[in-house]
């Protein structure tokens, strides 16, 4: 059975993931990425432009499927050796996370929308994904 899922990350840091073909999320921590499976999607929400920034994105700015394969680890640096799954991602567009709010349903105090994504990964229900996936120009 098919999983959507949403992952938070700079958005210099999904870039790194889509030219690399990777993802890798919540500090290179295994979390989420030990459920995905072959044939999952993962859509990108990028809160900001730089890692540890506070220069606004807020947007979906990647999305593909994961690939066939187990996780791995990648030795960045010595002390830094962070969990990866290699994911197919698709030719799209940055969708601004603000037109969606009121339609998507695991955002459910629209007030305080940006709450959900804190969690670095999680779960979404298939109608979101496929009103994200419209946004991006995917489907």
């Amino acid at each position: 059975m098919t999983r959507y899922w949403i992952g938070v990350a700079s958005h210099e840091h999904v870039q790194r993931g889509v030219e690399g073909g990777f993802a890798q999320i919540y500090h290179g921590k295994i979390g989420t990425l030990k459920y995905m499976t072959e044939g999952d999607w993962l859509i990108y929400y990028s809160p900001t432009f730089s890692f540890g920034g506070k220069d606004p994105c807020r947007c979906f700015t990647a999305i593909g499927t994961i690939d066939r394969g187990e996780l791995y680890t990648f030795e960045m640096s010595e002390d830094f050796i962070p969990w990866r799954r290699n994911v197919t991602f698709l030719k799209s567009k940055e969708a601004p996370v603000k037109p969606l709010i009121e339609k998507l349903t695991f955002i459910q105090d629209k007030q305080k929308w940006g709450f959900p994504f804190r969690r670095g990964s999680f779960e979404i229900p298939r109608k979101d994904f496929e009103l994200i996936a419209r946004s991006m120009e995917v489907f």
